[in-house]
């Protein structure tokens, strides 16, 4: 019988991606961290003795803690979690069993530097439309649930970067960038290590989209339509952004879950 007070690695990988993700908190001690300096997307380190300090930061939302093996160190730190509100599982058989089920991991040493709020920050072009809406998206949703991203005019992008400490990104001469027929999507995708299926199935409808190459994918161009749309629906292009979280996230499920999937009419009885 399952631990009430377990989560699987199926039911974990399930919500990987989703708004509904918990928080993920790797509390691996340093010497098991360095032997495999992986993160399953999205997990933030934490010291296990010092879990309490996070409990501002976790108040009402769900979490789950991950240590190598799923045992002393994820069990204790989720109960001394749970003593403070905080709905809180364990990962069971920790990360030796993500790893065994072939689940998504980033590489530590990829990840950019966050700051004194333990947010990454990222800054680019003002009025986006498709890769400046889709990879904040992609870095929300599977990189930092808190990343912070400044909009700002083209030509002050990499002064911007420089003194606020961000990564510029969907800009030329930059890492995260377009890089020959693909765009930043496709980028970031390989750079994190996020190849999945569903991914590389969205990225290709993105590229289309972004590089006004519809033959790709015939979703490209209701992806364009519905960015377009986004964009002159609001000024603000962090508002934008929320709405475009929403909309990336339909994408999402529909490459995950129902591509294959059609619609006819006149309705089969």
């Amino acid at each position: 019988m399952p631990s009430p007070t377990e989560i699987t690695v199926p039911q974990l990988s399930r919500l990987i991606g989703l708004p509904e993700c918990p928080v993920i908190v790797d509390v691996c001690i340093d010497e098991d961290f360095a032997a495999d300096p992986n993160l399953i997307p999205t997990a933030i380190r934490q010291p296990f003795a010092e879990i309490e300090a996070l409990v501002p930061k976790l108040a009402g939302r769900k979490t789950v803690v991950v240590c190598q093996k799923g045992l002393k160190l994820s069990q204790g730190a989720a109960a001394v979690l749970r003593c403070h509100g905080i709905p809180t599982e364990s990962l069971a058989g920790g990360m030796f069993a993500w790893r065994e089920a072939g689940a998504a991991v980033i590489a530590a040493k990829i990840l950019p530097p966050r700051d004194t709020l333990g947010r990454t920050v990222w800054v680019t072009r003002y009025r986006p439309k498709i890769d400046r809406i889709a990879c904040p998206w992609l870095i929300r949703r599977f990189v930092d649930r808190d990343a912070q991203f400044l909009y700002v005019e083209p030509g002050q992008v990499m002064d911007v970067a420089e003194k606020f400490g961000a990564i510029p990104f969907d800009v030329e001469g930059v890492f995260w960038s377009h890089r020959g027929e693909t765009c930043t999507f496709d980028t970031m995708v390989e750079e994190f290590g996020l190849k999945t299926e569903p991914l590389l199935r969205l990225a290709e409808v993105v590229r289309g989209a972004d590089t006004d190459r519809h033959d790709l994918a015939p979703q490209a161009a209701g992806l364009l339509a519905a960015s377009l749309g986004l964009s002159r629906m609001f000024r603000d292009d962090l508002q934008q952004l929320e709405a475009g979280m929403a909309l990336y996230d339909a994408f999402y499920r529909w490459a995950r879950d129902a591509h294959e999937e059609t619609h006819d009419w006149p309705a089969q009885a």
